[in-house]
């Protein structure tokens, strides 16, 4: 693996994920605006898992990696971040109950305000952290990139 390689890769990865999670509310998007929440199920359930499954993934090993590195120990960058996934997960438990209730627009809805707030999120990782943890980090990435496949 080479230098480049190294340092591109943490970006790419969590970008990669982005869209993939991206893609999966679309899916459920779709299955919601026929108000059949019973088709939307299984679509919800593979995008819930893979939205927290990222989330875990930046917490547990990304930014802890990156404050340990950094030396700000919670603060600045990843407190924002951290708390912007516990709005996430708020939305994602609502979202949930919407479909298991069967009320897709209000699923929709809260869906609404989840893409909002995921789409301004993302773009402050993109934008600011995952650069600066590339340059923090970017040698560390085979042993990062090693944890977080146990994901």
């Amino acid at each position: 693996m080479s230098t480049e390689d190294i340092v591109t890769g943490l970006a790419a990865f969590f970008e990669q994920d982005h869209r993939d999670c991206d893609a999966r509310w679309t899916d459920v998007e779709e299955l919601l605006d026929t108000a059949d929440t019973d088709s939307a199920r299984g679509a919800w359930q593979k995008y819930d898992a893979g939205m927290r499954r990222h989330l875990a993934m930046e917490e547990e090993v990304l930014f802890k990696s990156f404050d340990a590195m950094s030396e700000v120990s919670g603060a600045g960058t990843t407190a924002v971040l951290r708390m912007e996934h516990q709005q996430i997960r708020k939305l994602l438990d609502q979202i949930g109950s919407a479909i298991a209730s069967g009320d897709a627009e209000s699923a929709l809805n809260i869906g609404d305000t989840l893409l909002i707030l995921t789409e301004q999120h993302n773009a402050r990782e993109e934008a600011t952290l995952y650069p600066a943890a590339e340059t923090i980090l970017g040698e560390q990435w085979g042993e990062l990139s090693s944890r977080l496949e146990k994901y």
